[in-house]
């Protein structure tokens, strides 16, 4: 694939995952079932949001966990997720899917983005 992108399947996540991405500065994005990653593994530490914002000290989550949140948030809500997120702050520690999808890596609950 172009510049060395790679697909994956990734039966765990329920995700077509593309490695090796060529955008931006790096990271994970969930779209639907496919998750477009700059990196070699999502089976790698990442910062919660809530950590890289200065809100605390919180152990690093497995970036997998985190972006299979985003997969059964997708899941749920359909072609409504995008909107709801982008309503919902963006990519933003104040993003409630965002702290779902953390608080989900962190103990394996809690994806659904309006529960505590």
């Amino acid at each position: 694939m172009a510049f060395g992108a790679h697909a994956h399947l990734r039966r765990r996540e329920f995700a077509l995952v593309f490695h090796r991405w060529p955008w931006g500065p790096g990271g994970a994005i969930t779209l639907g079932n496919v998750i477009l990653h700059t990196g070699d593994s999502l089976d790698s530490p990442c910062v919660t949001y809530a950590h890289r914002a200065g809100h605390g000290d919180e152990p690093d989550i497995q970036l997998a966990d985190h972006e299979r949140a985003h997969v059964y948030q997708y899941m749920v809500l359909g072609p409504l997720f995008l909107p709801l997120y982008l309503l919902c702050g963006g990519v933003s520690v104040r993003n409630r899917f965002e702290r779902a999808a953390d608080r989900y890596a962190q103990s394996g609950r809690g994806w659904w983005p309006w529960t505590k």
